[in-house]
């Protein structure tokens, strides 16, 4: 049943604008990631039926591109005006002021342009970054190629900090315009225009940005051709990662893209050198710093940025701690284009706006020029107390975020269960297995599953490679993979199902410690493994020879790669499982046989142990996450049961 105070669910006006919003959020050359917003002044009741006039704004994060009639705040339109000039809201109160005046206390944070939106009469605002007019506003003379483009259409506005800044600035605009307007332009941020329903203001809108296109000029595809694409050794992104990620003093991964179009940008020195001039508008400031790092040099690049701190911070008059001096986007000629952020959707959404930002810079020179109109905000825009709190509420606080891990044997049973935890606890996580299933193990954004053998060291390398180009580096590997074959007493094993055992449950740890160690070597904050072993190795059993000489061979092995990488800072742990019953290896079929065996319940015999309790992989897993965390940071060569207590092992 719909509740009938749901202020989103019966304005036909609000679902006319979604539809328009969606159509201006689609476009990447419009709107990137939360950027752009809209609104629609409409009337309403509130809960005593009482018509109020509200104001619906874009909630502050949500994306034009998929967002619904929930992703709006309904503001009482009355007192948001009260805010509007000559009044002045300081930074740290506005956030608080327009929460005051929503109708709906569950509602999303308003979006920081409410004010503007407010201050413009028309029912509908829309509101977008186009790509050709940043560009515009970005190039020698810019201001007057907008003015003589769209002055006859639009207000034309300078540059002034989104919120009550943009808000007196637009004011003044506005208060002097000819009065047929279809919007405004602000130079360095963005268009915005009105009209009475949502179709008519975006009709304006591709109007007035089809006119901005028209006028950049039509560059060619690069006639050079490329270089041929050097095959990286994962381990150079991998330390590059590890670099990037001490500099910022918090794991960061990595998205890499290197094209044609990446490979004539970097290779031409005065585009490069652009790229030094600031951003395309300061809005993307706190996704991609001020500037790109050029090149490998991080020392060159933290003093950079520590000057243009020093010579910025004093700018809004306020006592600021400088942020982390780390690059989020790096140009280099081997590389490519390099970027990071705190998810792998972050350090897309980087990429992507610097991916057009160069085009934007490469259309801009060909214009006489880029010359960033609004430099001197940028500054003002990356520690706007308003940005930094949105950054700090969109943070993830889980223990393992930022971090990647590589779990073998995931499509199932221990495996399936410890990279289960690892996502929980915040890690990206890439899965291997022998099984297809392996590559829809987990609908989440932050694991790819891979399948393959991993006796096949070719397919290791080539699966290692595209786990460092997804995510940037190795931090953490869980060795799960193995297999436990059929139980044959001595004298009846044989020489091929001994030979395959240790084949995968020896051979190929072994290749895999191998091809791991030098990323395990640039994890951050240090490299960790943990390998699941077995109660066979203190304890076996009848009929396992080969399984349980295979897992006291990774054991010793597993030791041995604990003394050789301490020097490394890798730490390397085992756990020893008995009696995981809700793996592949258990059949009902099988488990009753046992039970019978033994003359108790199926219950009793998953609890055959001192504690009395079940052991399921999801405890393994648990136990495997809690190994990789600081919590274990002093601990190598550490082997712990998991099997309820076993008389034998004691």
């Amino acid at each position: 049943m719909t509740n009938e105070h749901d202020f989103t669910a019966h304005s036909p006006a609000l679902t006319a604008l979604v539809a328009a919003s969606k159509a201006i959020g689609g476009d990447p050359s419009l709107v990137l990631h939360g950027g752009g917003n809209s609104s629609v002044k409409t009337v309403t009741a509130d809960i005593t039926g009482a018509a109020v006039n509200v104001l619906y704004v874009k909630g502050s994060g949500h994306d034009m591109a998929t967002i619904t009639e929930a992703g709006f705040a309904p503001l009482r339109l009355d007192q948001v005006r009260r805010l509007l000039p000559p009044v002045v809201v300081p930074d740290e109160f506005l956030l608080n002021e327009l929460r005051c005046a929503l109708l709906d206390a569950n509602a999303p944070d308003p979006s920081v342009e409410t004010l503007l939106h407010a201050l413009l009469p028309d029912p509908v605002v829309l509101h977008s970054h186009p790509d050709s007019v940043l560009t515009l506003s970005n190039s020698v003379n810019g201001a007057d190629r907008l003015h003589q483009l769209l002055g006859t259409q639009c207000v034309i506005v300078d540059y002034a900090m989104p919120g009550p800044d943009l808000v007196l600035a637009c004011h003044q605009a506005w208060q002097a315009r000819r009065g047929d307007e279809i919007g405004l332009v602000v130079i360095g941020h963005g268009i915005f225009t009105v009209g009475d329903t949502p179709a008519i203001a975006l009709e304006r809108h591709l109007e007035i940005v089809s006119i901005a296109t028209a006028a950049l000029p039509r560059l060619a595809e690069p006639t050079s051709a490329p270089r041929p694409e050097v095959v990286l050794p994962p381990a150079t992104l991998a330390s590059v990662r590890k670099q990037l990620c001490e500099q910022a003093g918090q794991a960061l991964l990595l998205h890499r893209v290197i094209n044609p179009q990446t490979q004539a940008f970097i290779n031409d020195v005065g585009l490069m050198n652009a790229t030094q001039d600031g951003p395309l508008t300061p809005d993307h400031a706190t996704w991609t710093k001020p500037f790109p790092q050029l090149g490998r040099n991080f020392a060159s690049y933290e003093r950079a940025y520590t000057a243009y701190f020093e010579a910025n911070k004093n700018r809004r008059g306020a006592a600021l701690t400088m942020l982390d001096p780390a690059p989020r986007v790096i140009l280099d000629p081997e590389l490519g284009l390099v970027t990071a952020g705190r998810t792998p959707a972050e350090a897309l959404a980087v990429s992507e706006i610097y991916q057009h930002t160069m085009t934007a810079i490469a259309n801009a020179e060909a214009l006489g020029g880029y010359r960033p109109a609004s430099v001197e905000h940028v500054f003002d825009l990356e520690y706007w107390l308003f940005q930094q709190q949105k950054l700090a509420r969109s943070a993830d606080q889980k223990v393992l975020k930022g971090q990647v891990a590589l779990v073998t044997g995931a499509a199932s049973g221990i495996g399936h269960g410890c990279a289960a935890q690892l996502l929980e606890a915040g890690a990206c996580v890439v899965g291997w297995d022998l099984a297809a299933g392996v590559a829809k193990a987990f609908d989440n954004p932050n694991y790819l599953g891979l399948q393959l053998d991993v006796t096949d060291p070719e397919a290791v390398a080539n699966a290692l490679a595209q786990q460092v180009d997804t995510f940037g580096g190795l931090d953490i590997l869980v060795v799960a993979a193995g297999i436990f074959p059929t139980s044959t007493n001595l004298g009846e094993l044989t020489a091929a199902a001994w030979r395959k055992t240790m084949a995968v449950n020896v051979d190929s740890v072994m290749e895999l410690y191998g091809q791991a160690k030098p990323l395990l070597a640039a994890g951050y904050p240090y490299g960790r493994v943990v390998l699941i072993a077995s109660k066979n190795v203190a304890a076996p059993g009848p009929g396992a020879a080969a399984y349980s000489a295979s897992k006291a061979a990774v054991t010793q092995l597993t030791r041995v790669a604990a003394l050789e990488w301490a020097g490394l800072g890798i730490r390397v742990n085992m756990v020893h499982p008995d009696a995981v019953f809700d793996t592949g290896l258990w059949t009902p079929e099988l488990l009753q046989a046992r039970a019978e065996h033994y003359g108790v319940s199926v219950e009793d015999y998953k609890r055959r142990n001192l504690l009395h309790t079940e052991i399921t992989s999801a405890a393994v897993g648990r136990l495997v996450k809690d190994l990789c965390t600081d919590t274990f940071a002093c601990t190598t060569g550490a082997q712990i049961p998991i099997d309820g207590g076993n008389e034998r092992v004691i």
